[in-house]
């Protein structure tokens, strides 16, 4: 991207993502233990917290994308957002009994719902249709960054300087702070315009019938995608030793992280779809893999391999989406996108553990490659229909307003 005011605005985008994951994953990884361990909270109560926090964020992107294109500036929501959790999420620092943790959490994921959609819809408007791939890439790729950074800083509070959690957890808000700050002033607010006709045309008051099949088929590709936890697992069952895996985890957001740009950058060069077909494939080769291995060398291998995906998706997708409907319809069309995923992401991590139980890790990986395989071969034949080519350069919406 050249020098200009939309390439500021990414950058400082990027920045407020990168310091908001490192103020969040201070905290996560560090969450089910003391859950378990200082608050005595069970594994069924783990799983009713972090199941109401992402279904919120979930439900919580629709609305907020849908008030987003209602109103002239996204830019407060998208304020609203972060400092709801910026406020709420050390607060875990004071929990004494699990329920708290339960309403923290909820509030956590309520203001990431709250300022995900609007946020997108943000960088849609700032960024030439022509450069949203690698746009989007990039607030990924310094996203993954903090999440990399973060367990890494708290991991060293821990070891060097803090005697329990509860003190990281209220360092966490320092950097939530900082990410409200960078987005109070380097972030412009945009003033709404008409889009050139989008890729897939319909009526303007309604999101287009063909966007909610491709919509469809990122659902149905969701269903593979279980949670992370279960490759966290399998690594273990592969031989990684308990005190690698937080070293593993952080290798893993390193290359998502380095692979952001870049995967974006593709999509713009050759269309999303190749792009997005491309990642669902090694999805799938990366669950075929973990369905076979068997020591912990090949475990390092195929979390790179996997962390490969996010980083031809991630900025894809979201560029993909942007590109499908006009301007006054983009936060509700992310809203749409991130409530279908999160909505799936449900059953996936059920079906998946079901299966893991019943017939053993093997078959449960290598389902879950069968259905990213499936989809990605139904995602490439939508395109056969309406073709994804690359973007025609497009005007920016005018007028910055004054944050």
């Amino acid at each position: 991207m050249k020098s200009d005011p939309s390439r500021r605005s990414v950058l400082a985008l990027g920045w407020v993502s990168f310091l908001t994951d490192v103020s969040s994953e201070m905290i996560y990884p560090l969450l089910p233990g003391f859950l378990t361990r200082n608050l005595r909270a069970g594994p069924a109560a783990i799983g009713l917290i972090e199941g109401i926090a992402e279904t919120t964020a979930s439900l919580a992107k629709i609305g907020s994308g849908v008030w987003s294109d209602r109103v002239r500036r996204r830019k407060p929501l998208v304020l609203l957002g972060y400092g709801i959790a910026t406020v709420a999420r050390p607060l875990v620092a004071f929990a004494r009994v699990w329920t708290q943790v339960l309403a923290i959490r909820f509030a956590d994921r309520l203001g990431k719902g709250i300022r995900t959609s609007p946020r997108d819809a943000l960088l849609a408007d700032i960024v030439p249709a022509d450069r949203r791939g690698r746009a989007f890439g990039l607030q990924r790729a310094m996203d993954n960054a903090g999440a990399l950074v973060g367990p890494l800083l708290a991991t060293a509070l821990l070891k060097l300087a803090l005697a329990d959690e509860r003190t990281v957890f209220l360092l966490a808000a320092v950097p939530g702070v900082a990410a409200i700050v960078v987005l109070w002033l380097a972030v412009p607010d945009t003033v709404r315009r008409i889009d050139p006709a989008p890729a897939i045309a319909g009526p303007r008051s309604r999101l287009p019938k063909q966007f909610w099949k491709i919509i469809a088929v990122f659902a149905f590709f969701t269903l593979a995608n279980s949670t992370d936890a279960f490759l966290l697992l399998r690594a273990q069952d592969a031989g990684v030793p308990i005190w690698q895996l937080p070293l593993l985890w952080a290798f893993f957001n390193g290359v998502k992280a380095a692979t952001g740009v870049p995967g974006g950058a593709l999509a713009d060069r050759v269309g999303r779809v190749p792009a997005i077909v491309l990642g669902w494939i090694v999805y799938a080769v990366s669950y075929a893999g973990f369905a076979f291995v068997s020591g912990p060398f090949a475990i390092w291998g195929l979390f790179a391999l996997y962390a490969l995906f996010f980083g031809l998706t991630e900025g894809s997708e979201r560029a993909f989406v942007a590109d499908l409907v006009p301007v006054d319809l983009r936060g509700r069309a992310y809203g749409a996108f991130y409530a279908a995923v999160g909505i799936a992401a449900l059953p996936a991590s059920v079906a998946f553990g079901i299966l893991w139980k019943r017939f053993g890790p093997r078959l449960a990986f290598l389902a879950g490659a069968a259905v990213a395989l499936a989809a990605a071969i139904a995602r490439w034949g939508i395109s056969a229909k309406i073709r994804s080519k690359r973007p025609t350069r497009e005007v920016s919406p005018t007028g910055p307003v004054t944050p």
